[in-house]
C-alpha cells in the first residue's frame, strides 16, 4: 500500500491511498480518482517520499515534501469518508479513524495465520486454498512482493488485544 499526495486543478492537495503507483496511473486513466473537496478529476500526483508501513515500523510517514515558504495546502479531507456515502469534506483524521476501526473490527475476525501470511495469501490469490479473510505478519520485502503480485494486502499497526 503507498500513500500519494495528490493535487487537483482547483488546487486543493490531499492524499491517497493505492495497492501501487500503477494502480493509481489505472485508477487515474479510468477517471476513478477525485478530489473530495471539489469532486474534480483533472488530478496530479505531486513529489513525495514513500510510506508503507511494515511489522515493526512505527515511524510516522514523511513530512510533506512542498517547499519552504508554499502556501498552507487545504485542509485535507478523506477520500475514505466520501467512499462510504459520507459528505465530502470530512476532515481526514475522523475518515482515518473511522477507517482504522472498521479494518481493526474485519481483522479480528480473520483467520491469525501468523508467520505464513504471505504463503497463504499466494495459495488464496492462486486459487490454491479457500478465499477467506487472513491476517498476520509480514516483512516489508514481503509486503512489497505481494503487491508487485497483484496480491492486495493492507498493513496495520497490531490490534489493541496484541499490544498486552
Amino acid at each position: 500500500m503507498i500513500v500519494l499526495d495528490l493535487h487537483c486543478s482547483r488546487e486543493h492537495r490531499f492524499e491517497g491511498w493505492f495497492a501501487s503507483s500503477e494502480a493509481f496511473e489505472r485508477q487515474l486513466a479510468h477517471g476513478l480518482v477525485s478530489c473530495p473537496v471539489c469532486s474534480g478529476t483533472e488530478v496530479r500526483r505531486l513529489p513525495s517520499a514513500p510510506y508503507v508501513q511494515t511489522r515493526g515500523a512505527a515511524a510516522a510517514p514523511p513530512a510533506s515534501s512542498a517547499p519552504a515558504g508554499s502556501p498552507a495546502p487545504a485542509p485535507a479531507t478523506g477520500i475514505a469518508a466520501s467512499a462510504q456515502g459520507q459528505a465530502p469534506g470530512v476532515p481526514a483524521a475522523t475518515a482515518v479513524a473511522q477507517l482504522l476501526g472498521s479494518l481493526r473490527r474485519m481483522a479480528k475476525t480473520a483467520e491469525d495465520v501468523g508467520e505464513k501470511l504471505p504463503e497463504e495469501a499466494r495459495r488464496i490469490h492462486y486459487g490454491e486454498a479457500e478465499a477467506r479473510n487472513i491476517r498476520g505478519a509480514a516483512s516489508r520485502d514481503e509486503v512489497e512482493a505481494l503487491l508487485e503480485e497483484g496480491i492486495m494486502v493492507l498493513p496495520l499497526p497490531p490490534l489493541d488485544d496484541e499490544l498486552h
